[in-house]
């Protein structure tokens, strides 16, 4: 259903480019939201998978202590500083930079 919602956009955009209207630089907006070119790119192809459903697909990890510690990737040069991540919380912890998401494997 939400993908009909984006198509509506796209169109609706489109159309009105197409009509002389200039088209915006900043992107279409949705209730207030704004959509980029590159967010565009992703909502237009329903056939693929947002990269939040991709990283969703991940289970969360198990961790035997009370702080998990993310570095993304092995790869530094990619942006993702090393996080700590306290796991006091019920539900899983996520990484603010990559969404992994990590739990506590309490030994009870």
């Amino acid at each position: 259903m939400a993908a009909r919602g984006v198509s509506f956009l796209l169109r609706r955009a489109m159309s009105a480019n197409a009509i002389g209207q200039a088209p915006s630089r900043r992107g279409i907006t949705a209730g207030g939201a704004l959509i980029g070119e590159h967010t565009a790119k992703w909502m237009q192809d329903t056939s693929k998978k947002s990269p939040m459903e991709l990283i969703n697909e991940v289970p969360p990890i198990k961790v035997s202590g009370r702080i998990a510690v993310c570095t993304g990737a092995n790869d530094a040069s990619l942006g993702h500083p090393v996080e700590f991540i306290c796991l006091d919380q019920d539900e899983p912890a996520v990484c603010k930079y990559c969404g992994l998401r990590f739990f506590q494997d309490h030994h009870h």
